[in-house]
Formats: structure tokens, sequence, C-alpha cells
């Protein structure tokens, strides 16, 4: 367990933009920051944080919370690992105590796949540094790549010994379950038997983003024909290949600052480019290149360079990725190393200068490089010429943003030597096509789950939930402030009439919410804003300072999204850059006594109504007393008159 005080001073020093900032690009927004949400698929901001309240919402996904909740909805953390995952990034000793076997037991079934990868990880860098073999054989290996102690300790290098089940039966002993051992992939269980999956293999861990062990991939140093040489770990419930960008957890922070991502293919690509200087660098790992691998860098920077050794062959098999880049509306380049050369064997043979001034002399913007390409291989032939204007033509039509489309087959239209009309036109007819495609897969679906077309109705609006979620507003954006409040009496004038006068008195908002809601005996309806509005007035009632940021931290995850909900609501306006177009929203703080007073007033008026309907429907039933239903009714529609009469005065009066 950790102790509380650790816990505390995690929270003190933990900045959520500096935390949120290693995941996804954060771009100043007025006093917030704003971004692309890490939890959906999108092209417009709706991912915003804000340092003075330490809480972050994201939009379009409903998620929301401080740090700590955070890393445990983008990571998958449990409590604890976010804590010690945050005093890692801030240097602060943690103080437990050593987890008992029965916790150990109690641990989920994803956390044990990724204590057993910790174990794994570990295991095969101590038998690299500490055994003849691991010397002999894996670090002999990592030597003769060029790679220094430091680069092999950065990347968690290592070396799986050439035994059955060397590994397997070291991990046994020390506690971990054959059955996650399987599940990693990292045993390979067959009936009786059992043996490892990485026998004889030098070692790459593979990291999330935060730097925990997801999987392995393995590379064979002996010739053997019916052994693969790479050979990654399968699939498992924290293992996803095509969500997985090899590197990102050591490039991410390089690429935010950069701007840019360089995407090569393999591991040791990776390696040497980071040994060599250059940091904002990832691979796919031998794998086609996915959707979701490249949100992961869209997150961090718009522009992408993909860097291709000189094999023709596996240029033209790797393109499709440029499309599926566009589609995601970054910026492409692509650069390509002299024949024979790859991203490693370029970047070891020259310093971080020579190789800088080669990325950035020869990446070209992609329409020039697929038109080269397709050019070559057209080799004058009209029909091929053809079919590679059409291919480009394709490319730009991924493009979601128009005026790069435009701008594209301008530079199209110059490189190949054809009239724009003719581009555009084709660009049409490709958009057309897809247009016609899409609408023939919505119809299809929506006749497969659409019998009868329903009756359109406006959503209704439920006054009640909206008016105690505002009381929570107020209480957590204004609650200390002290206001003049200009409560209305009725006193009678000179000529007998009643009338509403207004009698002044300085209050604490939380005390005149707290006592207006005793006054009338008013109730929660909804159990989440019950919970929050006692614990509010009590801490409000024992603290002479609240803080949302600690009273956030105090509370359970869905408590503390619903918080965070309410108190990044407004910030909303900022990711339209509404001030921009001259639309300013009115600010609560100018009229907070008058905001307290109309929504106290109009939750009286409202709980009214719904009392009189009861009585209503009272006097329907056979045994009811209706002359006494009625008197009541008529006590409490004065009531309303009177209350309204004060709800007027309020909304339309001078504060």
């Amino acid at each position: 367990m950790i102790s509380q005080r650790s816990i505390e001073q995690v929270f003190e020093t933990a900045r959520v933009e500096e935390v949120i900032g290693d995941f996804v690009q954060l771009k100043k927004s007025g006093s917030n920051f704003k971004g692309l949400s890490p939890f959906s698929d999108e092209r417009s901001p709706s991912f915003m944080v804000s340092p003075v309240k330490q809480i972050w919402k994201d939009f379009s996904s409903g998620k929301g919370g401080n740090a700590v909740t955070f890393l445990m909805e983008h990571e998958h953390f449990t409590y604890p690992e976010a804590i010690k995952y945050l005093a890692r990034k801030y240097n602060i000793e943690i103080e437990e105590t050593e987890q008992t076997d029965e916790q150990k037991l109690e641990a989920n079934e994803r956390e044990s796949l990724y204590l057993v990868n910790e174990f794994a990880n570990e295991y095969f860098q101590k038998v690299m540094l500490k055994t003849d073999q691991g010397q002999a054989i894996g670090l002999s290996y990592f030597k003769e790549r060029g790679f220094t102690n430091e680069t092999i300790k950065t990347f968690n290098l290592g070396y799986s010994l050439n035994e059955w089940h060397a590994f397997t039966d070291a991990a046994l002993k020390k506690g971990y379950q054959l059955e996650f051992l399987n599940k990693t992939g990292l045993t390979i269980v067959k009936e009786e038997k059992k043996f490892d999956r990485f026998k004889g293999r030098v070692m790459f861990p593979i990291h999330s983003m935060s730097g925990r062990i997801l999987g392995f991939g393995g590379r064979i140093l002996k010739t053997d024909k019916k052994a693969a040489k790479y050979l990654n770990s399968p699939e498992s419930e924290v293992y996803h290949k095509s969500k997985i960008l090899y590197g990102l957890f050591h490039a991410k922070q390089s690429i935010a600052k950069e701007d840019n991502c360089y995407l090569v293919e393999g591991y040791t690509d990776v390696i040497q480019f980071h040994q060599t200087g250059i940091k904002n660098v990832v691979a796919s790992s031998g794998t086609a290149l996915t959707p979701e691998q490249i949100r992961l860098v869209n997150r961090l920077t718009k522009n992408i360079t993909v860097l291709f050794d000189g094999d023709a062959a596996g240029i033209r098999a790797s393109i499709r990725g440029i499309d599926l880049i566009l589609e995601q509306g970054m910026n492409v380049k692509v650069c390509t190393f002299p024949e024979g050369e790859d991203p490693d064997s370029f970047a070891k043979q020259n310093t971080l200068e020579e190789l800088a001034s080669y990325l950035d002399n020869n990446a070209k913007d992609f329409i020039q490089f697929k038109a080269s390409l397709l050019v070559k291989e057209a080799n004058n032939d009209p029909i091929k010429k053809a079919e590679t204007i059409r291919e480009i033509v394709n490319s730009i039509s991924k493009i979601p943003d128009q005026i790069k489309k435009e701008i594209y087959i301008q530079e199209c239209s110059r490189i190949m030597d054809i009239s724009e009309d003719v581009l555009f036109s084709t660009l049409a007819q490709i958009n057309k096509k897809e247009n016609q495609e899409a609408n023939k897969v919505y119809k299809t679906q929506q006749k497969a789950f659409q019998v009868v077309k329903p009756e359109v109705k406006a959503p209704k609006i439920d006054l009640q939930y909206e008016l105690e979620r505002k009381i929570i507003e107020i209480l957590l954006l204004y609650g200390t402030k002290t206001e003049d409040f200009e409560d209305l009496v009725l006193k009678e004038g000179d000529d007998g009439e009643l009338q509403l006068e207004p009698v002044v008195h300085n209050a604490r908002v939380f005390e005149k919410v707290y006592l207006d809601l005793q006054e009338d005996e008013m109730q929660f309806t909804n159990a989440i804003f019950k919970t929050l509005y006692y614990s509010i007035i009590d801490t409000l009632h024992q603290e002479s300072e609240f803080s949302t940021r600690n009273f956030v931290n105090k509370l359970d995850q869905s408590l503390a999204e619903e918080v965070t909900t309410i108190l990044m609501n407004d910030e909303r306006y900022n990711l339209h850059d509404w001030e921009r177009n001259h639309i300013i929203p009115k600010e609560k703080q100018h009229s907070i006594s008058q905001l307290v007073n109309q929504t106290i007033l109009t939750l009286r008026c409202y709980l009214i109504d719904k009392k009189v309907a009861e009585y209503q429907n009272e006097t329907l039933k056979e045994d009811s007393n209706s002359r006494s239903i009625l008197e009541d009714v008529k006590d409490y529609l004065g009531l309303k008159m009177l209350l309204s009469r004060k709800l007027g005065k309020v909304i339309g009066g001078k504060v």
C-alpha cells in the first residue's frame, strides 16, 4: 500500500498539463490548453486541459478528471500504478508496504500480464549482461551493430538463452503462473510440454506510450530456414500490434518538440537514429501501417516523414501507408536512402549533422515523391502515364482539407504536364464514386436495422436535473465568495397594498445556498448531485480555503468525472475560438448573487408546480379530501405567484 503522505506529495507536485503533454500535443488556448482527443478519432480539438483547476475534460467521449484519472483512462493503469508513474516522473520517493501473497493473487489478469512482461524484461537484460552465453552472443551482436552500453540500457535490450525452457523455469520459480506466461506468449504450452517462445534470440521490449512493457520482438542470430528471422509476441490483453509503434515512448517528447515524426520499419532503425541524436523516430515493426498507429502520432504532431531504404520493391509495397496518413489529415514527406542503404546503416555511417542535413535536403513532398516513382515505372508509356496520374489524384482525394487538395492538384498539373481542369474532373469522379459507395453501405445498414421510421421528437429537458447541476456548479466555482444578496420581502405600503421590498445582506455563497435549501427542506433527486452537495458543503464548512483541485483528488472516479464535466463546461467556448469571431460569452462572476437567487427561485417554482400536479392527481381519487387538497393547492399557487414576482425582479432588476 502507498502511504497517504506519498499520494499527497504526488498530487501537489504533478502538473496535469505536463503529464498529458507527454501523450497529446497541447496548444495554448487562453488560460487553458486544447488538443485532439486521445480517446476518439477526431480532426477538430475537443480535449481541454485547465492548468488553473488542474483538471482535463474530453468533450467527445465525456471523460474527465485529474492527472491520475487520465493515466487510468489512457494507459489503463490502476490507481497505485498511476501514482507510481507520476512519482517516477517527478522523482518522488514512494513509501509503501510490501504486498502480501494474497494481495498479489488478487491482481487482475491485465495487471498479471504486465507483471509477467516486466519480469521477462528484467530477466532478459540480466541474462545478456551477467551470463557467459548472453555476453558472448547477445551483447556481442548489439556491440557489432554499434550500440553503446547507454543505448542498450535505454531500450532495455536483452537476450533469451538458447535453451528450451530456461526463462519459463525461472519465471515459475519466482511464483509467476503458467497461465499468464502462456497468455503473454512468452511460454508456449502444448499438452504436457512447455517451452520458451524466444529461445536463442536477442530481445527488443515493446513499450507503451507511458513506458510499460506490452510485449517483445525477438531476432534469431543463427541461420535457420525453418525459423522466422524476427518473432513478435502474440496478441494479448495488453499487446495489440496494430495499435503500437515501436520507440514511441522514447520519441514522444522529441516528436512534439520538433513537430515532426520520422517513420521507419525496424527496431534497429529506431535505435540507431536515436543513438546518432535524432530521437523523433518510431517504427511500425515490420507490419503494414494502420490508422490506429497513425493516430498515435497525430496526437503529437501533424507532420510525418516516411523513410524508405533503396529497395524499390519495398517502397512500392509500402506506399499504401501514405494514403492512410493523408486520410488522417496529416502532412506527409518521403525520404529514400541510397541504394543498398537503410536507416540503420546510413545513421551508423554518418554524424548527426550529416544525417540531419541529408534528411532535410532529400525529404520530398509526397506528391513529388509519388510522381517521380510512378513516372519511372511508366517509362513514357501513355497508358501507364494515365494510370500514374489517376493514382496520384486518388491519393489527393484522401486529403480532408479542400485547400490542400486544390494546391496538390496544381502541383500535380505542373509535374505531370496536364491541365488542372482534367485533374479536377478526375478528382470529382473519384469523390462521386466514393460517396455513392458510402451511401450504398449506409442505406444497406439502415435497411437492416430500421423497420419503422420512428417519429423524431425534440429531446425533453429535465429541468430539475439541470437546476440541481447548476447549484453544484455554483458551489464549486463561487462557494467561498462573499456577496451582497438582495432578498425581496413583502411589506405593506402606504396604500395598504403588499409590496416586494429589497433587503440586502452579506453572506458567503455556500451559506446562502445552504440556508435557502434548508428553509424549504429541498432535497436533491439525483444521487450523484446529492452526494456531491453534502460533500462540498461539509468541506466548505470545515476548510477556510477551498481548492477544487484537492476536492477532485479525494473523489472516486465517477464523482470526479462529473465534477470535471461541470467545471470545464464553460471552457467549451474556447474550443471554437468564439472571441476571434467577436462572440463574447457572458462571464457569470459579474453577477454571482443574481445567478444564485435566480437558480434557487427557479428550482422552488419548479418544485411547487410538481407538488400542485401531485395534488391535482390526488383529487381524482374517490376517497380524497378534495376541499383540504384544494386549500393546499391555493396556498401553493399563492406562494408560486410571490416567487414568480421575486424571480421577475431578480432577472430584470439591477444587480
